[in-house]
């Protein structure tokens, strides 16, 4: 009966997605509505199975005796898994608004539920080849959604993001080799799969290598060309690439590598974590400051994507249960805090046709609920109390303090530089839009609206999750406590 449901998971939506790509020039109200059917199933039966389902391994494909796709769930891919099925239905929702009237509505939703299904499969992953089979389909079922503007500007997006990701796929491909050539089985298992003291020259190398290949999705300096490129396609689809699933998908699966592959123990203090720890700190910063540098709104939110999924990474490379923990918790806070920002700029520029900041001149009097949600995303994002993204960051800096490392203090440096950039770039559109000079020109005619319903339950949720996860938190801590073994 399990087998089945964990097949039901992932069939709906490859299905739905299927048929609906059939139907790539279908336009009107009908692929949105057939999209957020199949996806809100999809979700409750997910929920069901983290809830309600055992540990026990399903295979669907045995290639040979130790190659083998398979579908497990264990407590970390129910974190991921929780996170997609919570955001997922919340942005199928808001796209029905945004897309409504465009062409190729039956394509767009088609690889929108792919996606979905695709994401799953990546939490759901019960070894290592079917982990990289599933990341690997991500890529391929992502590049149609930057491409769907169908301009000069998506082309090249979607060349640099496949560019990229297919050269990451090289590195990852490798580490997973000689990975299954130490363990055939490639089963994950907290602490690591190597089941004997390997070579520790080639377990530091690969493991680089496959930090590397992962760190592609995770957008770490200088891997992170594609994102803000990708800015270009629609919002939902940036909100789903910068918040929900592909890099999500990518930080996921360096915890995968470096928690459940390889043995952090061994790691811990070499050259093979001081190097991508080195690059996360650099990255921490590099991508608050060019976040600041931006004018284009959407630009400047993927800039920070840049940045906060590096706090991510600082703390799973810190190699300690706390640093893994704190990881974690602001894996599932950034995911609920930027596709939030994300939407608020989506939702203004489908209502104005306004892309820069320095255009949102008082406009949050004429669209209150839109700017009341961005300027609580802003102080979520940044890390003021009482929300969910102080938290975070109050465990990464502990986390930090715990290592004791020079890299470690570094990276609490280098993450206290980029909470105060982050205040400036996230807070200047809403001081612009509620605090207009008097100077200044009006944003948008007089008549501009609010977003309609469809964006604004979408807003309402998502705000109301950030202060609530920021005043309780512990079902998240604890959750992330107890993958962490803690």
């Amino acid at each position: 009966m399990e087998n089945a449901l964990f097949l039901a998971a992932l069939g709906l939506p490859l299905l739905s997605g299927a048929t609906l790509c059939l139907l790539r020039d279908r336009e009107g109200r009908m692929p949105g509505r057939v999209a957020l059917g199949a996806t809100l199933l999809t979700s409750a039966l997910v929920w069901f199975l983290i809830l309600r389902a055992g540990e026990d391994t399903h295979v669907l494909l045995q290639i040979t005796d130790s190659l083998v796709l398979c579908l497990r769930f264990d407590r970390l891919g129910r974190f991921f898994a929780g996170i997609l099925a919570t955001l997922w239905p919340l942005t199928v929702l808001y796209a029905q608004s945004y897309l409504e009237g465009k062409p190729r509505l039956g394509s767009f939703f088609g690889f929108f539920t792919l996606s979905y299904a695709v994401s799953l499969g990546v939490s759901m992953a019960g070894n290592l080849l079917t982990l990289y089979v599933f990341y690997e389909l991500l890529t391929l079922a992502t590049a149609p959604l930057v491409l769907y503007p169908m301009g000069k500007k998506a082309l090249r997006a979607t060349v640099t993001y496949l560019i990229f990701s297919l050269g990451g796929a090289a590195f990852g491909f490798a580490t997973m080799a000689w990975l299954l050539s130490v363990d055939a089985g490639g089963v994950f298992s907290l602490g690591g799969l190597l089941n004997a003291a390997p070579d520790g020259t080639a377990m530091q190398i690969f493991f680089v290598l496959g930090f590397l290949g992962f760190g592609v999705k995770t957008a770490v300096f200088p891997l992170h060309i594609w994102l803000p490129r990708a800015t270009v396609a629609p919002t939902p689809v940036t909100a789903l690439l910068h918040a929900v699933a592909v890099v999500k998908a990518g930080a996921f699966a360096v915890i995968r590598l470096s928690w459940y592959c390889f043995d952090p123990t061994l790691l811990r203090g070499t050259w093979a974590q001081a190097v991508p720890l080195a690059l996360v700190c650099f990255t921490l910063v590099y991508g608050s400051a060019m976040a600041l540098k931006q004018v284009h709104w959407k630009k400047r939110l993927a800039y920070s994507t840049v940045a906060n999924l590096s706090y991510v990474l600082f703390g799973v490379l810190l190699f300690i249960p706390a640093g893994l923990q704190a990881g974690l918790v602001h894996m599932a806070a950034h995911a609920a805090t930027k596709i939030l920002a994300f939407c608020c700029a989506g939702a203004v520029y489908c209502r104005t046709g306004l892309e820069y900041h320095t255009q949102l001149n008082g406009l949050g009097r004429r669209m209150p609920v839109t700017f009341a949600a961005f300027t609580l995303s802003a102080l979520a994002l940044t890390g003021i109390p009482p929300f969910n993204g102080f938290v975070s960051k109050w465990y990464l800096l502990t986390a930090a303090a715990e290592a004791g490392t020079p890299l470690a203090y570094v990276g609490a440096g280098a993450l206290l530089l980029s909470a105060l950039l982050t205040a400036i770039y996230m807070l200047i559109p809403a001081v612009r839009a509620w605090f207009p000079r008097r100077d200044a020109a009006p944003a948008a005619p007089a008549a501009t609206r609010e977003a309609d319903w469809r964006m604004l339950v979408p807003f309402v949720i998502l705000s109301v999750s950030l202060l609530a996860l920021g005043l309780y938190a512990a079902p998240v801590l604890n959750a992330a406590a107890a993958i962490a073994g803690l």
